[in-house]
């Protein structure tokens, strides 16, 4: 068998071909496999939470936490006896309590004199506190 068939010849061509190898006159060399790296995901920055400052001149205890308003805003009271705007999931469990009590702003809001400190510890007045000499 010093000569082999064509058909033989012609699977070992096509396996030599998937597996890689070069099929050059005087031999059969093997590729080093090519190994491709994706490039890193691109770093994305999320932009700073905007804070806002809000000292609610009155509160209620919705059956949780505290929970005022300040210009439309609802802020619950959080570590540190800090004033934080509410979430979403706060928001709706204050507007099922609100629901259940219509009159909380006559009936169960408590004038806020003992919660006036903002998130650096400064005393902040309430509004008719406030003087408007600075113009």
């Amino acid at each position: 068998m010093k000569y082999l068939s064509i058909n033989t010849a012609i699977a070992a061509c096509g396996l030599a071909l998937v597996t890689g190898c070069v099929v050059q006159p005087g031999g059969i060399y093997v590729r080093p496999p090519v190994v491709a790296v994706a490039p890193p995901p691109p770093v994305v920055v999320a932009p700073a939470p905007v804070v806002t400052v809000g000292i609610p001149d009155t509160y209620v205890w919705d059956g949780v936490e505290y929970v005022g308003y300040v210009g439309g805003v609802p802020y619950y009271l959080g570590p540190g006896n800090v004033w934080i705007v509410c979430d979403g999931p706060r928001v709706a469990r204050f507007n099922v309590w609100i629901g259940a009590h219509p009159d909380w702003r006559t009936r169960w809001a408590v004038r806020n004199d003992r919660y006036r400190n903002d998130r650096n510890g400064r005393y902040v007045p309430r509004r008719e506190e406030r003087r408007d000499d600075h113009r």
